[in-house]
């Protein structure tokens, strides 16, 4: 078996593994605020022999470990962030650490450290046969709102990488090819003018009504845009009060689709229909673009590559106290019944096997697609959680901080070092990875969706 060495390291190593991720799922960061998961993961990098940068690529929360020199450059995909109103103690039943507060719905405490562990093992493989390579790992900021390693990427982060891997932790073990969609989002800011509502109302000029309007045009524009697209929205501010006609008021919009191209035209007939709806309200209108990513374009090569040697690699066992608190979790998830009609869960609460590599379609987005566009890579699913839990879900973040999770993100990293190790040995397969990626980029080459015009967010605690 390929990345045997590095496995053992992996395992030699757990405990710093599983501390990290347990401080990150005890103080959950959101977005571009992970300032303690940055200095956490630097700490462990700095210790376990990594070249450390914090505030990579302009973005404070943004942290690299680097070791080894010379080729292959290969890239492990960490994320730092947690998910807003995800808080959840470590019970089966729904009970926030924290009411409204944020926690690992997404597990990514389990994402960053899988990545890193990963890039630990290896650095080991390659110390103990003197082989040439470079590892980066990149603790990125910011994948909820989509945009952390877009803003990477308009610095260059992965211009060198020859592949990557990135993780995911969910209900199976899986690897996906199917392209998920890329997104646009922006914040819609309408300005206009206070009256009071009852006294002297033609005196105002109603932002909300803008909002309201751009609403309504947005419902007539989906019946004149393609299937595979979807916008979706939430209002940020709508007034304060009934008896004062708002003079501000914003809505957050995203749009998705299947390629950049289709999105951008999407975006643009939004934008229109924003501009309408501050014209008829005599409001003045701002657009705060927040970001983009691309579709997904896993490399079917080295998908094919990595799930041949997760289904010959051992697997986690479960104790019994596992097995009881996924399946107690099973019956409080709302996909309880489907998930059983389904013969979902016969097998057990927990994912053991390796499903077939899935070309089922995504309808989220991550802006693990732009790394996507960049060179060579593949995202590996392990189960972490309960078989029926919903994504972004308060189930997600009781596993994440439980063993369950940490059995998960250390299998995962398992599989990515001994794929990894597998490419570096036998070089043909990147040669054959990157055919791929050439023929499939050739005609499209990546043009970053964020602008030089767009500042990057800085940390809000």
């Amino acid at each position: 078996m390929y990345g045997t060495i590095g496995i053992n390291k992996i395992r030699q190593e757990k405990d710093k593994f599983v501390d990290l991720a347990q401080k990150m799922w005890d103080v959950p960061e959101t977005a571009y605020n992970e300032v303690n998961a940055c200095k956490w993961t630097a700490e462990l990098l700095n210790e376990l022999g990594f070249e450390v940068t914090t505030g990579a690529y302009g973005l404070p929360t943004c942290v690299t470990g680097k070791w080894g020199s010379g080729k292959p450059v290969v890239g492990f995909l960490g994320e730092l962030d947690a998910l807003p109103g995800m808080s959840q103690k470590m019970t089966h039943m729904k009970d926030p650490v924290v009411p409204g507060g944020a926690g690992q719905g997404c597990g990514h405490n389990l994402l960053n450290v899988a990545c890193l562990a990963a890039a630990v093992g290896m650095k080991a493989e390659l110390e103990e046969k003197k082989l040439p390579g470079t590892i980066i790992f990149y603790g990125c900021p910011a994948e909820e709102v989509i945009s952390g390693k877009v803003f990477m990427a308009r610095a260059g982060a992965f211009d060198d990488l020859d592949f990557a891997f990135a993780w995911h932790g969910g209900t199976d073990n899986n690897i996906g090819i199917g392209t998920m969609n890329g997104l646009n989002s922006a914040i819609f800011h309408f300005h206009g003018r206070t009256a009071h509502a009852g006294g002297d109302p033609h005196n105002g000029r109603s932002a909300l009504d803008a909002a309201e309007l751009m609403s309504v045009g947005t419902q007539y524009l989906r019946e004149h845009i393609t299937s595979d697209m979807r916008i979706h929205y939430a209002y940020k501010e709508a007034g304060t009060a009934p008896n004062i006609v708002p003079d501000k008021a914003a809505v957050w919009y995203y749009v998705r689709g299947q390629s950049r191209p289709l999105i951008e035209e999407t975006y643009n007939r939004l934008i229109k229909v924003a501009e309408g709806a501050a014209m008829m309200t005599e409001t003045e209108l701002e657009i705060e673009f927040l970001g983009g990513c691309y579709n997904t374009m896993p490399n079917k090569y080295m998908a094919e590559l990595t799930h041949a040697i997760m289904v010959e690699m051992e697997k986690p066992t479960y104790t019994e106290e596992e097995l009881a608190f996924a399946d107690a979790l099973n019956k409080q998830s709302p996909n309880y019944e489907s998930a059983t009609a389904a013969g979902k869960l016969e097998k057990g609460p927990i994912h053991v096997e390796v499903n077939p590599i899935s070309t089922a379609p995504g309808g989220g987005s991550t802006d693990v697609a732009d790394v996507q566009q960049i060179c060579p890579c593949i995202m590996v699913n392990t189960a972490t959680c309960n078989r029926a839990a919903p994504g972004h879900s308060w189930q997600i973040t009781a596993c994440a901080g439980n063993s369950i999770g940490y059995k998960g993100m250390l299998f995962g990293a398992e599989v990515m070092v001994a794929a990894a190790m597998k490419m570096i040995e036998e070089p043909e397969h990147i040669e054959k990875a990157k055919a791929e990626f050439i023929e499939k980029t050739k005609n499209a080459p990546y043009k970053c969706p964020i602008g030089p015009e767009v500042p990057i967010p800085q940390p809000q605690v």
